[in-house]
């Protein structure tokens, strides 16, 4: 990955020119009067959907018991 600069007369007039480099994983800098104020990088690759695909996977395969929240027997001595 290598970074370009260009200032910013050349972002608005080329600013075409300037995403393409991005898009090919390099960065851009945009200067005012030498100066760097902006930097034009690669945007993330979108995430994957595998996560939303594994939303529900134990639905039906797992349950709870109506008692789960009932005290338990041998802590009764223990419990005020």
């Amino acid at each position: 990955m290598s970074t370009h600069t260009a200032t910013l007369d050349e972002a608005r007039s080329g600013l075409d020119k300037l995403l393409e480099i991005v898009a090919h994983g390099d960065e851009v800098v945009l200067t005012r009067d030498s100066q760097p104020v902006a930097k034009l990088v690669p945007a993330p690759a979108p995430s994957s959907t595998k996560k939303r695909e594994l939303l529900g996977i134990w639905k039906g395969k797992i349950w709870m018991s109506p008692d789960f929240d009932d005290p338990l027997p041998e802590l009764e001595g223990y419990v005020k």
